[in-house]
């Protein structure tokens, strides 16, 4: 655990499962100016592997337990089944406490916009665990932009695919409404936010939603166009099926176009105990870079480093100095709102107007 000043900020984590113990736990140890005070996981094998984490922690087994102890608290991260988002968001704010609920915000963009509402109303800052938009290939390309090397960009084609020939059980399988299970709020949150904050609100929604493993209740494989206001077309692909996965962006400019293969590197480090701060954090091999050019005329565009810790370093800054979130939550609904027009449309097998 990382040195931390006697007024740096108390955290209480909720929920130990891979969100809690890959990404928040160690990005909290590892932010200046956070303390992670509290886990609440009731899980035995969780409760050990906390402790071994995080060793000067204090794990608890329920929530009512923390709120007892909320007076010791500045903010509650919220790593539990997108169900019990909502719920326990509101409890965190009744408690004193400021929010960071990982995506989705919430199971529906009623539920989320509640939300926000009652944050505002009673003065708490909630914000949403967005972590790849600092993933090295969306910096990268954000970059490229900006800078005008691709022109105007008329196409952006962007992919989060695995391979998993047999699906994992657990909540993300359940086809309930209340569950938000599936692909398209699983990986989908990531994809959509990104193609708005790269180029915008979406005017248009085109989605093909499918399962795929036998008897599978939730959607495994999915595609989702947008068009933007602006006039890009961002075509998003997710999948738990792809034995051979295309290219991460494909991005096709008047300018120039281009292409990246490979996801950035940082979950596979913090799946390996590895922590920010560490030398070479976030780089990526050379070989996946990606290429900036035309097929006769293209080079090598080094990876810009993935920066997960921004998200909890500017949480840092919000809290202490009244500064912007890293996430606004209203951009959240905008995605949660995207993806019910995405499963209308494809029920109705047409695009849909937003």
């Amino acid at each position: 655990m990382s040195f931390q000043p006697p007024d740096a900020l108390n955290v209480a984590l909720i929920g130990y499962g891979l969100a809690g113990a890959v990404f928040h736990g160690p990005l909290i140890d590892s932010t200046p100016g956070l303390r992670l005070t509290h886990i609440v996981t009731s899980a035995r094998e969780r409760i050990r592997a906390a402790h071994a984490a995080h060793p000067q922690t204090t794990v608890v087994a329920d929530v009512q337990t923390l709120w007892q102890n909320a007076y010791q608290l500045d903010l509650a991260v919220i790593a539990t089944p997108n169900s019990t988002h909502a719920t326990l968001a509101r409890a965190a704010m009744d408690a004193g406490l400021h929010v960071v609920v990982d995506k989705p915000l919430a199971t529906c963009s009623d539920e989320a916009r509640a939300l926000i509402a009652y944050a505002d109303a009673c003065g708490r800052r909630l914000t949403v665990f967005q972590n790849r938009r600092w993933d090295n290939d969306f910096l990268t390309l954000r970059s490229l932009i900006e800078q005008g090397e691709l022109g105007d960009v008329y196409r952006y084609e962007s992919r989060f695919e695995r391979w998993r020939p047999q699906p994992k059980s657990g909540w993300r399988r359940s086809g309930a409404q209340t569950a938000a299970g599936g692909i398209l709020f699983d990986l989908g949150s990531h994809l959509i936010d990104q193609a708005l904050q790269l180029f915008g609100p979406a005017q248009r929604v085109y989605a093909e939603l499918d399962p795929r493993y036998s008897e599978s209740e939730v959607d495994d494989d999915s595609f989702v166009a947008l068009t933007h206001a602006s006039g890009v077309r961002s075509h998003l692909w997710m999948s738990s099926l792809a034995a051979q996965p295309g290219p991460r962006l494909r991005v096709l400019g008047s300018r120039s176009a281009y292409v990246k293969y490979g996801l950035d590197p940082q979950e596979a480090a913090l799946r390996r105990g590895e922590r920010p701060g560490v030398r070479d954090w976030g780089i990526e091999d050379e070989g996946n870079h990606g290429w900036l050019g035309s097929e006769r005329e293209r080079r090598r565009i080094p990876s810009l480093p993935g920066a997960y810790l921004q998200f909890y370093a500017r949480l840092a800054s919000a809290l202490r100095y009244d500064a912007a979130l890293p996430v606004d939550p209203r951009d959240a609904l905008r995605v949660l709102e995207i993806i019910e027009a995405a499963r209308r449309a494809h029920d109705q097998g047409m695009p849909i107007p937003l």
